[in-house]
């Protein structure tokens, strides 16, 4: 890895480190960490543009396992910057089709990117809420063939991923 590139997956391992320390600020009940949030989501986002630009999409074979899985997440949170989203999945889908990213986290990113267009998700992985303490997804565009792409994608069952959110 020539040292432009090892400085570009320390970047990203960082942006995503920021991105776990600032994670709870999203839900906050104060309107300033919510701002926060966002505005640090806005940064990466606009930054990961800027490497897409220059890069395409940060493989694990560019940058390294760690640091694309970084990208990936800064691509999941640039909730509000859809042309962001939409071309890391692009780039991403590429990238799988060629073997040198994970299915598993485009499916994660292509419903992220759906239920933000408004649309209905294709593998049951974003929540929009919890009713009685159960997590309830965003709409299904197939409801009843949820488990076998996921299935196809390397996701665990619905049921199994939802108890993880469930509060009991």
């Amino acid at each position: 890895m020539t040292h432009d590139l090892a400085a570009l997956a320390v970047e990203l391992i960082d942006m995503a480190a920021a991105d776990h320390r600032s994670a709870a600020r999203a839900n906050s009940d104060d309107p300033a960490e919510q701002l926060a949030w966002r505005r640090l989501t806005a940064q990466h986002g606009d930054r990961l543009g800027e490497i897409m630009d220059q890069y395409g999409w940060p493989t694990a074979e560019l940058v390294g396992e760690e640091a694309a899985r970084a990208a990936w997440l800064i691509a999941q949170h640039a909730d509000r910057q859809l042309d962001v989203q939409r071309r890391a999945l692009q780039l991403m889908q590429r990238a799988v089709s060629a073997g040198l990213a994970v299915p598993r986290e485009l499916a994660f990113l292509r419903d992220r990117t759906l239920v933000n267009e408004g649309r209905k998700q294709v593998y049951g992985t974003q929540i929009a809420g919890v009713k009685d303490g159960a997590p309830v997804p965003w709409p299904c565009e197939d409801p009843e063939r949820v488990d076998e792409l996921r299935a196809e994608a390397g996701i665990e069952p619905f049921d199994e991923y939802v108890a993880r959110f469930s509060i009991r």
